[in-house]
């Protein structure tokens, strides 16, 4: 198809006007790109829509040759990265499609209707949309399967990590605190910060005796933050003076700390609320299934059948492990008895999860479908498994590969364009 495409476009869409027989061009080649081409009516489209964003933002363009040098070169790029994709049997189907669709116009707050009445207005044609919304489809999928096997982050790399001051950040928990600050000058008396200490104690009883805190800020605190009833918003725990933070972890919602003394002064801290750094208790299920697929000598029907002929063996007494090592079709798991270990939430698919989830120990599903065929499971174990540190080093692990990842996916991008057979034509 993408050497039909290049052969037509080489020899020029033309059109013959009967009544002069002139000849008028309606598109030509700008840019050969290895076994592909880029027509004028695509960057000329493409000109269209960026600056038409570029006037909406309110920004000024560049200048027109420069930014028609750019949009080629994106095409140019665009082009390489759908040849890897469909060379390597990446498809979008319609239903992932319409899923992209649906959720483009969700950003906009429109319904899909909408949208496609939206564009129609704008003189954008649906069909054209849904091609691009599958080009790019199509090009994620290969940027993540090009870059993600680049990426390798050591042991020791992710230590390093979480023991910088980076590395705290991302573990702190974040708190929501309010301060009442009573001033002390650096050249104070021991009289007058005695004073001072006092009226801290005094106000530390008031509000163990009820008084609200935020009247108390509004009336006495020296901070900036008096104001807002003494509000200072979300800190990082990791960002706090450690005499605030050492404080603060030893006080639960809704209480306030005694009199902390700093340079400052006298401060009781509030803690309103806390996220993040408490232990991530964790439901697990220990698992095992038996799988079917439909084919050419068994359709859904009879598929759906032979597995609750299984699963009223194993209700008549026969073992589960050994039927699944008979019968199952998961390769994967059919030599382990169908036992696919404990499992982590989003670990499987939506239809299997809910499933898993809804179901008592010990107890055999009926047959219900997912993505990969038909399935019975039967959980023989529940239990809830702390993941705060593996959590926390998935996320700095994450963290770290996608900084690793943006800068790769301009090199790969560079690699790639290097590679290829590009003839600019205009």
């Amino acid at each position: 198809m993408k050497n039909f495409k290049f052969a037509i476009a080489w020899v020029c869409i033309v059109a013959c006007s009967l009544s002069n027989a002139q000849v008028k061009i309606l598109d030509k080649i700008i840019a050969i790109v290895d076994d592909d081409v880029v027509l004028q009516s695509e960057l000329n489209r493409r000109m269209s829509s960026i600056i038409k964003q570029i006037k909406q933002s309110n920004t000024t363009a560049p200048p027109e040759d420069l930014l028609k040098k750019q949009v080629l070169d994106r095409l140019i790029s665009e082009r390489i990265q759908l040849s890897i994709g469909y060379n390597a049997g990446v498809r979008i189907s319609d239903d992932e499609l319409n899923q992209a669709i649906g959720r483009v116009a969700a950003s906009n707050n429109l319904s899909i209707d909408q949208y496609i009445d939206r564009l129609t207005m704008e003189g954008t044609s649906l069909s054209i949309i849904r091609e691009e919304v599958r080009h790019e489809l199509i090009i994620m999928r290969v940027q993540q399967a090009s870059i993600m096997r680049r990426i390798r982050v050591s042991d020791q790399e992710l230590n390093n990590f979480l023991n910088s001051e980076e590395g705290q950040l991302v573990s702190s928990p974040d708190v929501n605190i309010g301060q009442i600050l009573l001033a002390v000058s650096s050249n104070a008396s021991k009289a007058s910060i005695d004073r001072v200490s006092n009226q801290a104690m005094d106000l530390y009883q008031q509000i163990q005796d009820g008084k609200d805190f935020k009247e108390l800020a509004l009336s006495y605190s020296m901070d900036q933050s008096a104001l807002q009833g003494g509000d200072l918003g979300w800190r990082n725990m990791a960002q706090l003076p450690k005499i605030f933070s050492q404080e603060i972890d030893l006080l639960t919602l809704g209480t306030v700390s005694e009199p902390i003394r700093s340079g400052a002064g006298f401060h009781l801290i509030k803690l309103y609320d806390r996220r993040g750094g408490d232990a991530k208790l964790i439901e697990q299920n220990l698992v095992r299934h038996i799988l079917l697929e439909p084919n050419a000598l068994r359709n859904k029907l009879e598929t759906k059948k032979f597995l609750q002929q299984i699963k009223n063996q194993v209700l008549a007494g026969e073992d589960f492990e050994q039927l699944a090592k008979a019968h199952s079709e998961d390769k994967s798991s059919a030599l382990d008895g169908g036992n696919l270990g404990w499992s982590t939430p989003g670990m499987f698919v939506p239809e299997f999860e809910a499933t898993m989830n809804n179901i008592a120990i010990g107890e055999i599903s009926e047959p219900f479908e997912s993505q990969f065929g038909w399935h019975i499971l039967q959980v023989t174990d529940r239990r809830q498994q702390d993941f705060s540190e593996e959590i926390l080093r998935n996320r700095a692990q994450n963290l770290i590969r996608q900084r690793k990842y943006d800068e790769e996916l301009q090199v790969w991008l560079q690699e790639i364009k290097d590679e290829a057979f590009i003839e600019i034509k205009i």
